[in-house]
């Protein structure tokens, strides 16, 4: 009957201390069934590995030496190995601590104290004498033997901990795949930048040539008569031109090149090309998969979804801290005031504490820690409601714009072929007196635009299938 009054105060301590969950957050509207009308495929091109989705080889030897060494992906392990020490600090919380103690200390009573006067009365008694009387008056006190402390988990606030570490190291690995997703992504956008440039750079040095070429011919109309200084001007001036543009594509390429040395990290070492810019491939249809599906293999999309579930952790476990937390704290050693009877196994000393605490004034720590967590869960779940928008918007951007650039090149393609006719015959219609100098000039500058503009639709073609590719989760299952 004795025990009912202190389970009474401890169900009374309880009540008073239980804290309301939060409400949930506003509800966001549903993720839509498919990405473009008409449906896209349900296979989805994200489910691909990056080796089978990009065929060149060297760009696949790139990509591979920039996983094994790129600092971003070191820093990225690391995080990893920070997320997994703190669960195991979060594990063993569970679990009681041992500590070896050894302790020595000497206490002086004041004559009119409670042990003053009992240490002297004791000296006293007939039943003590030879190492049982108290020294003084100088009392030395020994203890060499283990301490326990363990609080034992009745509400699941530190199992809700260990939960909420266990869901962030699973997020920091999802972390570690957008890493590595974003560096296969960024290694093949440079490189494509890259075999761009080399074309661009091969199509001025080809036009450089020909209006060399043109330029000597023009210098010795002029001799003859048959053209002013202002045409061979106009041409010199166009020679110019294409060599500066040649400089700035040269710039670009050792720009590339750079950046690929620094994802790969390592120093400048010079890039091997595969395939030329024309030659490189893409499959003939990207498809998208189910929304539901597609996303959450989205690396982005799983690493906030797991920080979700860890903040609901930190709120369980913020409302748990409110309540009584049982600690005990066991010891077991020898104990003296003597060093001469301290390991006497008379002196074998043992105890044990249970305690029973919980907050009921100035609880504003509490409340804060509880207003942390709950903000920290509305913002989890409002970044998880924002990287599916995301991940939804760059779908749709990549599955339209690859489409629309691939007809772009297409147009492109059929303008260079339709102007560099169109140079041969404003060629002979010169040489023929048909012509004048500024309509070759005009022809030749059409030409040079449009292949360099041709490089380019190729290009943003090539980087439009790389984002399509990251956006649908990188070939992460």
């Amino acid at each position: 009957m004795r025990l009912l009054p202190a389970l009474l105060s401890v169900l009374l301590l309880a009540a008073g201390c239980r804290v309301a969950a939060p409400d949930a957050p506003t509800c966001a509207p549903a993720v839509p069934t498919a990405f473009t009308q008409p449906p896209a495929d349900t296979a989805s091109a994200g489910r691909q590995p990056w080796r089978q989705f990009f065929q060149d080889p060297a760009l696949t030897a790139l990509i591979d030496t920039a996983l094994r060494q790129n600092l971003d992906l070191q820093v990225a392990l690391q995080r990893v190995e920070t997320a997994r020490a703190n669960y195991l600090a979060r594990r063993g919380a569970l679990l009681p601590t041992v500590a070896a103690a050894a302790s020595a200390g000497a206490d002086r009573y004041g004559r009119y104290t409670l042990n003053g006067v009992g240490n002297f009365d004791t000296n006293l008694s007939p039943n003590i004498d030879g190492q049982q009387r108290i020294p003084g008056p100088v009392t030395p006190e020994f203890f060499v033997g283990l301490r326990s402390s363990w609080e034992i988990d009745i509400w699941g606030k530190l199992k809700q901990r260990r939960q909420a570490a266990f869901l962030r190291v699973l997020a920091s690995e999802q972390g570690r795949r957008l890493v590595t997703t974003n560096v296969v992504a960024e290694v093949a956008r440079l490189y494509y930048e890259l075999l761009t440039a080399d074309n661009q750079l091969a199509v001025l040095d080809r036009n450089i040539s020909l209006q060399r070429e043109a330029l000597k011919l023009m210098r010795i109309q002029k001799q003859a008569g048959r053209a002013t200084e202002l045409a061979v001007q106009q041409f010199a001036a166009q020679v110019a031109r294409t060599e500066s543009l040649g400089h700035e594509a040269r710039q670009r390429v050792t720009e590339a090149e750079t950046g690929l040395n620094q994802l790969m990290g390592r120093y400048q070492q010079p890039i091997t090309r595969g395939r030329p810019l024309p030659g490189q491939v893409l499959p003939e249809r990207l498809s998208a998969g189910v929304p539901a599906s597609a996303l959450l293999r989205r690396p982005d999309v799983r690493q906030a979804e797991l920080e979700l579930q860890a903040t609901r952790a930190d709120v369980a476990a913020a409302r748990a801290a409110f309540l009584p937390a049982l600690t005990l704290t066991p010891y077991v050693g020898f104990n003296s005031y003597r060093t001469g009877t301290l390991f006497d196994p008379t002196s074998l000393a043992y105890g044990a504490l249970a305690g029973l605490t919980g907050p009921l004034l100035n609880r504003a720590q509490f409340r804060a820690d509880f207003r942390l967590a709950t903000a920290g869960s509305y913002e989890a779940y409002y970044r998880y409601q924002q990287s599916l928008q995301t991940g939804f918007r760059e779908v749709v951007n990549g599955l339209q714009g690859l489409e629309n650039y691939r007809a772009a090149s297409a147009a492109r393609q059929q303008e260079v072929e339709l102007l560099t006719k169109a140079v041969t015959t404003s060629n002979k219609l010169f040489v023929a007196g048909y012509a004048t100098y500024l309509e070759v000039i005009t022809a030749q500058r059409s030409v040079l635009e449009a292949e360099l503009s041709l490089a380019e639709s190729r290009q943003r073609q090539l980087l439009q299938s790389v984002s399509l590719y990251r956006a649908l989760g990188g070939g992460w299952q």
